[in-house]
């Protein structure tokens, strides 16, 4: 899930972000914006950057794996059009 420390410092700059005058606010609004900011961030499915990372090399490997099938496949078709240049593929 979201890093409590991330949300407080989301929370901060909300409030920062609102004029000196109405600043000032008391600990329930504080409660109120943080409970909203958490809740829209759940609604948003977010993953952690570890659990990004993570997915970024499963990637990485995936792709890597495919490069290597389809030069296979490549070697190979080009192993069978030289076997048989009539193009009949029957043997």
């Amino acid at each position: 899930m979201f890093n409590p420390q991330h949300l407080d410092g989301i929370v901060k700059q909300v409030l920062d972000a609102i004029p000196a005058e109405v600043g000032q606010a008391p600990e329930q609004f504080k409660a109120q914006v943080k409970a909203k900011i958490q809740q829209t961030l759940q609604e948003m499915d977010l993953v952690t950057r570890e659990e990004f990372e993570i997915q970024q090399q499963v990637l990485a490997k995936t792709r890597a794996k495919l490069d290597a099938l389809e030069a296979k496949l490549a070697a190979f078709e080009q192993a069978s059009e030289a076997a048989n240049p009539s193009g009949d593929q029957s043997a």
